[in-house]
């Protein structure tokens, strides 16, 4: 058993479990507490520490969560991160911010966490039931229930704030809010977003490395200007089919790479000549995984190993995050310029607000001034402006507050109902997001499962229909519950264990 003498400062404005996180996490980068290596358990360290249990299982269950330490069930908790995958020069952080300091702190209460042939993509497997875009069943009629994994609740929305800020941009008159842009978009919004990343995600970066468009799509096709056509690119199978889409519209020659429970595997991504992989580390769709440290570290290693090759992190929903401090992003830990950082608020804030960013190496920079600054930005400057007010002044961060705790109250509720269901299926993505996986345990098929719960009226959605190629894998449902009051849960739920039980 590691050994551990860390000190514990009550006036060091670190809380006390979050010192215990930090000593432990540097201990395992740094190579001195070594992969295998079993680490005392809650109850000797907090009496070494004289702290109260909890806050060493706070800092345990984000150690967890985080993938630096792993759960061997009534054995304990012991090192699994690879030390020699840090030991790189510098700090983490975007190249040319070498040994900025990450600022992370907790969200909420933290808790202990638990253990953890081609068909086109999208396309109905034979015998599933086809819906139109709007979600609706084949012939129109609307679902009573649907467990939508793309809906947000907007009860929330601060409509009243939006509105006096909107108000207050139009009545001050400035004609230059209504002249051309620059084509990065407003340096101000760039500005208050490089910050923003550095509080939430870890993530150092300057605002000229910051290029705001009118949704994903968009910067996706800009980036393809970047990268250049009929590149060969890696996904996870299953994955986000609308990416997907838009890969194959730039003529991409796609490659998949098999994923485990930690994502997408390296050593199979070493296998593939590919110049870039595309991954969504922080809360992977479908299947919620979130990608412990040491493959994350792994992801790093194969992008250096080559000039030329890139990361294309899509970070689309890290804020709902409900248990224990936001996990990193990819970027942050990302020393040698090779992770190209997406992001967006519309799930955050609301679909229409069509504003995502994206964060480029510097090493990409002068390709983009040279080869694509003649494209204005997609966002009009009062939506700029509006949204840049909107996080500037707090607003966001405490709609974001508001909104976790609804969602959370929707997952609680949702699990709960699950409970019966835990004998014939496996219940995963519960850490993050708005939606869960539900994968059967028998040998009942996705389809049936979809067409049981039709008969009932209830609207769920097969993984398959995020499959780019076909898997003889355990039949398993994606189901949202972000766009459900807590009386639609507990209803729609009630319907499908008559049929799924």
């Amino acid at each position: 058993m590691y050994e551990m003498t860390m000190e514990l400062h009550t006036d060091s404005g670190k809380c006390l479990y979050e010192q215990i996180y930090d000593y432990i996490k540097a201990e395992i980068r740094e190579g001195r507490l070594l992969a295998g290596e079993r680490l005392p358990s809650t109850r000797s360290l907090a009496e070494y520490l004289q702290v109260a249990r909890s806050t060493v299982e706070y800092a345990y269950g984000q150690l967890f969560s985080e993938g630096y330490i792993e759960s061997r069930p009534c054995r304990g908790y012991y090192a699994c991160a690879a030390p020699e995958l840090f030991r790189m020069e510098g700090n983490p952080g975007v190249e040319g911010n070498p040994g900025m300091a990450v600022k992370s702190g907790p969200e909420g209460n933290p808790v202990m966490m638990g253990n953890p042939d081609q068909k086109e993509a999208g396309a109905p497997s034979t015998g599933e039931a086809v819906f139109d875009e709007g979600g609706r069943r084949a012939g129109g009629r609307e679902w009573e229930y649907h467990f939508s994994p793309h809906e947000i609740d907007m009860s929330g929305f601060p409509f009243g704030v939006w509105k006096k800020i909107t108000r207050n941009i139009l009545t001050d008159g400035n004609s230059d809010l209504f002249a051309r842009g620059e084509a990065q978009g407003d340096y101000d919004l760039r500005e208050t977003i490089s910050r923003y990343l550095h509080s939430s995600r870890g993530v150092n970066c300057g605002p000229e490395q910051i290029i705001v468009g009118a949704g994903n799509d968009y910067l996706l096709m800009l980036l393809e200007k970047i990268l250049g056509r009929h590149m060969r690119i890696a996904m996870e199978n299953p994955t986000y089919v609308r990416t997907y889409r838009i890969f194959q519209s730039f003529a991409y020659e796609i490659v998949t790479v098999d994923m485990d429970e930690y994502g997408m595997r390296a050593d199979h991504l070493a296998e593939e000549d590919v110049r870039a992989a595309y991954v969504m580390p922080s809360h992977q769709f479908p299947m919620g995984t979130v990608m412990p440290i040491g493959r994350r570290m792994e992801l790093l290693k194969w992008a250096a190993g080559e000039e030329g090759r890139y990361l294309i992190e899509d970070d689309y929903d890290s804020e709902f995050r409900y248990y224990g401090k936001p996990i990193p992003a990819l970027l942050a830990s990302d020393r040698q310029g090779k992770v190209i950082y997406i992001g967006t608020f519309s799930k955050a804030i609301a679909p229409a607000i069509r504003v995502s960013f994206m964060v480029l190496p510097r090493t990409l920079l002068e390709r983009y001034r040279r080869d694509c600054s003649f494209y204005s930005c997609t966002v009009s400057r009062i939506d700029q402006r509006i949204l840049n007010e909107f996080i500037r002044d707090g607003y966001f961060e405490r709609h974001l507050n508001k909104m976790r705790k609804i969602y959370r109250a929707k997952q609680e509720c949702l699990l709960q109902c699950l409970e019966p269901f835990k004998g014939s299926f496996r219940i995963s993505g519960e850490t993050t997001g708005l939606h869960l996986l539900l994968t059967a345990k028998g040998d009942i098929t996705e389809a049936e499962l979809l067409a049981r719960a039709e008969r009932e009226g209830v609207r769920v959605y097969g993984l398959s229909e995020n499959m780019v190629e076909r898997s003889d894998g355990k039949a398993a449902v994606l189901i949202g519950f972000g766009g459900l009051t807590q009386e639609q849960i507990a209803g729609g739920m009630e319907r499908l264990q008559r049929v799924w039980l």
